[in-house]
């Protein structure tokens, strides 16, 4: 079971090209959904919800607005980086299964939480969890999934009828896949490699270790 949880996080990847548009069985959903019910949340507010989107109509409009907010970046970028990133897919609205819309709610469990005196986004951090066990859980059922963020969260709240004080965090493309691809897409397009664990280590403070020392050849 520990080999198959390191599996599990190894094979995860953002997945925007390979999803086939097959439907998610419902018991799948559910179990992939519960998952992500069972994160961690600060004072056990749990301030997520679900948004399961599969309306085509509404699909297509998200797609066309993500589409402009990419050609701005698109355009915010000099000529050897525009090279790179048009080569490079950033959503699967429309060809996945179905969208699942994160929204936060820093309201949720009231105006005492538990743990969150001194840190505001803990509830924050808490819905980003469960993100993160939707996806592992979905990777683990066969499944693919895309995290969109070239997006304004008011087009967004507005699309959906979001409440005003919830916040849409993630609109995440999820579905059935033919394959996942075994390096990322913006390793595999040269957009960034990715950073070795020992450069992110560091102990007891920031400074990191010194080089190790050279001996002097006699």
């Amino acid at each position: 079971m520990t080999r198959a949880l390191y599996d599990v996080i190894a094979r995860r990847r953002d997945v925007r090209a390979e999803f086939t548009g097959e439907p998610v069985p419902d018991e799948v959903l559910l179990r992939v959904l519960d998952a992500a019910h069972r994160a961690p949340s600060v004072g056990m507010s749990q301030p997520w919800d679900f948004v399961l989107v599969r309306d085509s109509a509404t699909r297509r409009t998200f797609r066309d607005h993500v589409a402009g907010e990419r050609d701005t970046f698109a355009a915010s970028l000099p000529p050897e980086r525009r090279a790179t990133f048009d080569r490079i897919k950033v959503e699967g609205i429309c060809e996945s299964s179905l969208g699942v819309v994160v929204t936060h709610s820093q309201s949720r469990g009231g105006a005492h939480v538990l743990g969150r005196h001194a840190i505001a986004d803990a509830g924050l951090y808490s819905t980003v969890l469960a993100i993160q066990n939707l996806w592992l859980a979905a990777t683990a059922e066969g499944l693919g999934l895309g995290w969109v963020s070239f997006y304004r969260e008011s087009f967004l709240r507005e699309l959906l009828g979001i409440p005003a004080d919830v916040r849409p965090i993630a609109w995440l493309c999820l579905g059935t896949v033919s394959h996942l691809e075994t390096v990322p897409d913006l390793e595999r397009h040269g957009w960034r490699s990715r950073r070795p664990l020992a450069d992110a280590i560091h102990h007891d403070t920031w400074q990191h270790h010194p080089a190790p020392p050279q001996t002097e050849e006699t």
